[in-house]
């Protein structure tokens, strides 16, 4: 079997976000790892209008320009790490937009999260497990959560994400559950 394809998702777009740090710092975690092909994915590359079509993708072809490459792009993939800040208690629009201009190309696929924010961003991944759930996916139980003391080092650039070794443990963890379940879904899909 082959290794299995990890997206690693962005999941803001605003300009001087932070969410490029800890996707860099987490798809070149799971590179070193060895257990996975790794992509950074990039929501700025794919331009999709806020959700408007007739039905969800999951009953008809979607209509708007860019959802066909982004479904091309997830249905390609093993699996997923989604950088999650969460604004108001919840994750991006963006990112909410993203998760929903697919469907079966998220089935029977495991996610992972890396929050920042003022818990870590803990709000925000309760509710794309939930999202992820709906979706058909298996949310990972172990996550990365950058609370605001941690965020606030990074984001000046006085440290490193890498610096701090509880953000590096937690994101082994999230790696080995993830790599567990995207080995095994996709013997599965494949059988």
């Amino acid at each position: 079997m082959s290794k299995p394809r990890i997206g690693v998702i962005v999941g803001s777009t605003r300009p001087g976000r932070f969410g490029d740090k800890p996707a860099e710092w987490i798809a070149e975690r799971a590179k070193a790892t060895g257990a996975f092909e790794v992509e950074l994915l990039d929501l700025r590359d794919y331009k999709l209008p806020f959700f408007d079509e007739q039905t969800s993708p999951a009953y008809a072809p979607s209509q708007a320009d860019g959802a066909k490459a982004w479904q091309d792009k997830i249905a390609s993939l093993d699996g997923f790490i989604v950088t999650a800040a969460e604004y108001n208690r919840g994750p991006t629009a963006v990112l909410k937009n993203a998760l929903d201009y697919a469907y079966n190309e998220w089935n029977r696929k495991p996610i992972g999260f890396v929050g920042y924010g003022g818990v870590g961003g803990a709000r925000a991944v309760e509710q794309l497990r939930l999202i992820a759930i709906e979706l058909q996916m298996a949310p990972v139980r172990a996550a990365v959560h950058i609370v605001w003391a941690d965020y606030m080092q990074i984001a000046s650039g006085d440290r490193k994400v890498s610096d701090f070794a509880h953000l590096n443990q937690a994101g082994d963890d999230m790696l080995g559950q993830l790599g567990w379940w995207a080995r095994a879904l996709k013997t599965a899909r494949e059988a």
